[in-house]
């Protein structure tokens, strides 16, 4: 193919390029979807973090046991 100026186009590198593009932006949109799973399970795990030093500040929670023989 050759353009207004008569030089040839290169077709084969616009496409190698475009194919590229395409793998980058998948990659990306994959590593996106990867950290957006890792910030939810940080946020679970500092809720369940929270809820169990709450529990530990009661004195009265596992102080106290009734034992029978």
């Amino acid at each position: 193919m050759v353009d207004a100026i008569g030089m040839a186009a290169p077709t084969g590198l616009i496409q190698d390029m475009s194919v590229s593009l395409k793998a980058a932006k998948t990659g990306s949109e994959v590593g996106m979807k990867v950290l957006s799973n890792a910030l939810e399970t940080q946020d679970v795990m500092g809720a369940s973090m929270i809820r169990m030093m709450e529990n530990s500040v009661n004195p009265a929670v596992g102080g106290n046991f009734d034992m029978s023989v």
